[in-house]
């Protein structure tokens, strides 16, 4: 549990549990259809990878792979590094990143800030280019790195088959519909929905990704362009819903203003197609509860502009 009667002995014990946010003024007139947010960015590490990076670090702990003197190593677009960032200062031990020189300065200094080394790849080449510099450092020295692999490791959709399908189900009392998510790393996607088809085959999993491959939706992955992550299984989703960055950042600009919300373009993207979905049902005069994920907070975005 989150919370509970005796005093929290680490950091890592706060992560998950978040709530599920009824979104009320922007779904208005949309009778019959119910559209929920969990707000992911209320982990302490401020996103949904909290979860996949906690996972994966117990994972490799277990396993033998990670141990005392080993660095870990990973690509990551901010929010994966911040997650081993705070989770390397909270456990001890030491954080290096790969990420593209043109991530938002927060994020910069957000990983500076808990102690991981930063090393910049070409911001052209986007995550892929981190992910290719990443296995190349980690290939050339083993004893020194352990490579968490956030786009191949199972942990990344195992944390979400554990902690977020269930707190789902729990927090709709079943009754979710639809769920819609982005794609990133899709770790967030491929283990919620293996969950929730357990649970009812009928419910309905559709993905989120961006319409162009040179996007402004920080975290997502046009996957025609990029390298595919190993852990993505297409047929775990039904559907999926190209937004483009224009949709997504007009979104995440009418959750601040309507919802009070300030969360990142990823979840403006994962609005966007929430509400695509809720408009097809209610055109359909269909009833529906459909459940999105805001991954994470605006603070790490301001420093960015549109161009």
């Amino acid at each position: 549990m989150r919370f509970g009667a005796k005093p929290l002995r680490s950091v890592a014990d706060c992560v998950g549990r978040t709530p599920l946010f009824k979104l009320s003024k922007l779904t208005k007139g949309l009778k019959g259809i119910e559209v929920y947010a969990k707000l992911e960015f209320l982990n302490p590490g401020g996103s949904v990878k909290d979860r996949a990076g906690l996972m994966m670090v117990q994972q490799g702990l277990a396993s033998g792979q990670f141990h005392q003197g080993k660095t870990l190593i990973d690509a990551t677009s901010g929010n994966t590094g911040i997650a081993f960032s705070w989770l390397g200062a909270s456990m001890g031990f030491a954080v290096e990143l790969v990420m593209p020189r043109n991530v938002s300065v927060a994020r910069k200094r957000i990983t500076r800030a808990f102690g991981a080394t930063l090393t910049f790849s070409d911001p052209l080449e986007g995550t892929d280019g981190a992910i290719v510099e990443a296995r190349r450092r980690a290939e050339a020295e083993p004893n020194r790195y352990f490579y968490a692999d956030q786009y191949s490791n199972p942990g990344n959709p195992l944390a979400h088959y554990m902690t977020t399908g269930p707190e789902i189900l729990e927090q709709t009392h079943g009754r979710m519909t639809h769920f819609v998510a982005g794609l990133g790393t899709t770790g967030t996607l491929m283990g919620c929905s293996r969950r929730f088809k357990e649970h009812d085959a009928k419910i309905q999993v559709v993905a989120v990704e961006p319409a162009e491959a040179l996007h402004g939706l920080e975290g997502l992955k046009h996957m025609p362009s990029s390298l595919v992550p190993a852990i993505y299984e297409p047929a775990r989703h039904d559907d999926k819903i190209r937004v483009t960055t224009d949709e997504g950042w007009d979104m995440t600009d009418a959750l601040l203003e309507h919802e009070g919300l300030a969360v990142g373009h990823s979840s403006g993207a994962a609005m966007v197609g929430a509400m695509k979905v809720a408009r097809a049902l209610h055109a359909e005069k269909r009833e529906g509860v459909i459940v999105t994920v805001f991954c994470d907070r605006a603070d790490r975005y301001f420093e960015a502009e549109r161009t």
